[in-house]
């Protein structure tokens, strides 16, 4: 079984700079622009540069700032723009508390908000279902702030701060020059909601008075090497956990439903064998990759794919042009759930590989299933496309209107 991606690129309206959604290729792994913007599309390219922390550091808003301590300040307790040694040390703090069994533990309390959710969803007339505001969008939320231990009743504020987020960076997208560069990452827009930063610190204040059974007591209270995390660390990492973690999700939760759609014969399958569903998951991280790009800048004078990277330049890692390349993807151009093995690189690699990937793809196992379980008819709506973020370093809709009837 093949998939035409033209049709479904020109079908989903997908953002033209995601341009390996209708079967592109650059005829090099690695090309530098006008610019001096290094940009690697090839998967074992990509790999060496997820391998070559000392070469190509996460720290780009230092570079760009042009004020190490101010970057330092703005990194401390982010996993996703320290390099090593920082990066180690927080990375074995942080395991220490988010850990495989903690996540685990989660599956009876996500399986019971996603009920509520689709139950609440079903108070209307029960033929329409808007995916991203019944469930994509709340589901990881929830989630994420039970186990932070703030109120989930504050999810509007949430949404409110991470959608000021989004448009930060969504104009920042579509802007010109070092700007643009400096803000390249949607987590980088958190500096432009600083109410979110004031609401996490007066939670992390409140526990160390009043300590909880919560993550961000664990956090306060966690040490490696006789050393604890800063009230800035904690905060940030807070912050992280809680947008990153709410967007991945997210976005990984709507495009499975779209891959599936595409897909008639994949979603029957899955009705009637959810344990398929790890399959598809993984499957929809490499076909249809969450988080498209990711921003390094080369800290040496140095050579990719016989493409010279000059000190300080900045090197855009097009995840999902690598988890098309045919050199390591047999068909890459196909969705197929039952591809084995699946070395895609959606929730990145090595050092860098994203913390919180256990709980999205739990996360993605639960609702896809509850779903197709409530619903014996889901397809996207034939009239109402989707719509989906305004960046080029992320795929994932807004708003995803389903028939379920």
């Amino acid at each position: 079984m093949s998939t035409d991606v033209t049709k479904l690129a020109d079908r989903w309206g997908l953002n033209p700079a995601h341009f390996w959604m209708w079967d592109r290729r650059p005829d090099r792994p690695v090309k530098a622009d006008e610019n001096g913007v290094v940009h690697v599309y090839g998967y074992q390219e990509v790999v060496e540069v997820y391998s070559s922390p000392a070469a190509y550091s996460s720290n780009v808003s230092a570079a760009f700032l042009g004020d190490a301590e101010a970057a330092d300040t703005l990194n401390e307790g982010t996993l996703l723009q320290q390099d090593p040694p920082e990066h180690t040390k927080l990375r074995k703090l942080v395991s220490g508390v988010f850990t495989a069994r903690m996540v685990a533990g989660l599956e009876p309390r996500i399986t019971a908000i996603t009920t509520e959710l689709l139950d609440a969803a079903a108070d209307g007339d029960g033929s329409e279902l808007e995916l991203v505001d019944a469930l994509t969008y709340p589901m990881p939320v929830i989630v994420i702030a039970e186990l932070l231990g703030v109120p989930q009743s504050d999810r509007v504020l949430f949404k409110k701060w991470v959608d000021q987020m989004v448009a930060a960076a969504g104009a920042m997208n579509a802007g010109e020059g070092d700007q643009q560069l400096e803000d390249a990452d949607v987590a980088a827009a958190m500096r432009h909601v600083p109410e979110l930063l004031d609401y996490l610190r007066h939670h992390v204040d409140e526990r160390r008075a009043k300590p909880r059974q919560d993550l961000i007591t664990k956090l306060v209270q966690a040490e490696v090497d006789g050393e604890r995390l800063s009230d800035a660390a904690v905060v940030n990492f807070a912050n992280e956990l809680l947008v990153i973690g709410h967007a991945t999700t997210s976005a990984l939760l709507g495009n499975m439903l779209l891959c599936l759609d595409s897909q008639p014969e994949h979603m029957a399958r899955l009705r009637r064998n959810p344990e398929l569903v790890q399959g598809v998951t993984e499957e929809t991280l490499r076909f249809l990759s969450p988080i498209t790009g990711s921003y390094r800048v080369a800290t040496t004078d140095t050579e990719l794919a016989g493409v010279q990277v000059p000190k300080g330049s900045l090197v855009t890692l097009w995840l999902g042009a690598a988890n098309r390349d045919e050199r390591q993807f047999d068909r890459p151009y196909v969705f197929d759930p039952d591809r084995v093995p699946n070395p895609h690189i959606g929730f990145g690699r090595g050092i860098k590989f994203c913390i919180g990937a256990p709980l999205a793809r739990l996360e993605a196992r639960i609702a896809v299933n509850l779903l197709l379980e409530r619903f014996p008819e889901l397809h996207t709506h034939p009239d109402v496309p989707p719509e989906f973020l305004p960046v080029d370093n992320t795929i994932g809709v807004t708003r995803l209107l389903l028939c379920t009837g």
